[in-house]
């Protein structure tokens, strides 16, 4: 284990151990500063998340940018403390702590027992959600994490998501969507964060009128097991609840190949979770980079023939 790996595990370790303790009040305030700390220090992650807010907001002023940037490290402060504060919360916490709109979406799927695939953008508090699911719905559900190093903190993630009553799947090879296929045919529950994919897997869409690369897991689970496939979006207000929308159901098209038809449900996701990050800009935790000219240079304009179009 490397000190740089160490030193992430004791953090986030004390983060569980010790912010978990604290008044409400005083978490909040604390985030809140560890935030503006990190906003005025403009590390490489806060200038990704201003210029992937300058995607969302093309229109926006430097100021303006600086502005919203500062909101959404408060916003990303607040996933955290909430979330090493949600192993200690009581079940009416949860279940008072969470308000989303159209959640019939959910429940009829999950009655009509066909499985039901929850795909989220980096949006909110998606553990909070998570819980509020199996505490207020009483519903279990599967999703997956992606290893981290060192192998510890990964075994911190993994408990702490199971704590909350999530069965967790590790993000590697194919095992995990054969586990993910079984347990829709079996009717269940299946919720995975889907709005960046770094795999040569992964789907091309547009996205705030750029290209980007999401996940095809969601849409090929539903179009080999028949489950609904529901995109979900969450966002903050000045409240301590946090609020979100299930949407109406991604259909699988009548024709096409199955790259086809996964690339039109890839893109119904897409443009279901900008609808979400339109309206709350802030509370998308995106501190890496996502389009494909961030990632490729040879994208930008002018710079090759896979620019042309």
């Amino acid at each position: 284990m490397t000190v740089r790996e160490r030193l992430a595990d004791s953090l986030y370790g004390a983060g569980w151990s010790t912010v978990r303790r604290l008044p409400e009040p005083v978490a909040v305030r604390l985030g809140r500063t560890v935030a503006d700390i990190a906003w005025k220090r403009r590390g490489a992650g806060v200038r990704r998340l201003e210029g992937n807010y300058a995607r969302v907001r093309p229109g926006a002023s430097p100021d303006q940018l600086a502005a919203l940037s500062r909101a959404g490290m408060r916003s990303y402060l607040r996933y955290w403390m909430e979330s090493f504060r949600l192993p200690a919360w009581s079940p009416e916490r949860v279940r008072d702590g969470f308000d989303p709109q159209d959640v019939h979406h959910l429940t009829d799927g999950m009655a009509e027992g066909r499985g039901v695939i929850l795909a989220l953008p980096h949006l909110g508090n998606w553990d909070l959600a998570g819980a509020w699911v199996t505490t207020r719905l009483g519903i279990p559900f599967t999703t997956v994490a992606e290893r981290l190093r060192p192998e510890s903190l990964y075994d911190r993630f993994v408990a702490y998501r199971e704590g909350l009553g999530m069965e967790v799947l590790p993000h590697s090879g194919g095992a995990a969507f054969g586990t993910l296929a079984r347990r829709l045919r079996a009717g269940g529950l299946v919720c995975l964060v889907a709005d960046r994919d770094l795999s040569a897997s992964g789907v091309e869409v547009e996205f705030f009128g750029e290209t980007a690369r999401m996940p095809a897991g969601p849409a090929l689970l539903a179009q080999q097991t028949g489950a609904a496939l529901l995109p979900v979006t969450l966002w903050y207000d000045d409240s301590p609840v946090m609020r979100g929308r299930v949407h109406p159901p991604v259909g699988v098209p009548g024709d096409g190949t199955r790259r086809e038809r996964t690339a039109v449900m890839t893109q119904a996701l897409a443009d279901a979770f900008a609808t979400g990050i339109a309206d709350h800009p802030e509370d998308w935790h995106m501190l890496q980079r996502l389009w494909l000219k961030d990632l490729d240079p040879a994208r930008a304009p002018g710079t090759g023939e896979r620019d042309a179009s």
